[in-house]
């Protein structure tokens, strides 16, 4: 059965998986979507508003997908980064000390 992962570890989303491709080729046709609904619908034709409305639907469901996988890196990053910015601070506070 085709399931969609929404937990990750920070390794985990290191890697590439099925959701990172289902991002892909719903970021793809979203922009598609999008643009020609909005140029439709400035028509006022009404296929352009259902163009449209499935270009916003593709969106919504490619930020669900991969929202969860985005935040675990990020979050993995700040802490990474912290840890770099006291080390560097503990460097210079022993260079000032000399």
């Amino acid at each position: 059965m085709f399931k969609i992962r929404r937990t990750w570890t920070p390794e985990e989303a290191g890697q590439w998986t099925k959701e990172d491709w289902i991002t892909i080729v719903c970021s793809v046709l979203a922009y598609v979507f999008l643009t020609i609904g909005t140029g439709l619908s400035l028509l006022l034709l009404w296929y352009g508003f259902l163009i449209l409305f499935i270009g916003i639907v593709l969106t919504v469901f490619m930020h669900w997908v991969i929202d969860p996988k985005l935040k675990i890196v990020s979050a993995e990053y700040e802490k990474q980064q912290t840890g770099s910015l006291e080390e560097l601070e503990r460097k210079i506070r022993w260079e000032e000390s000399k």
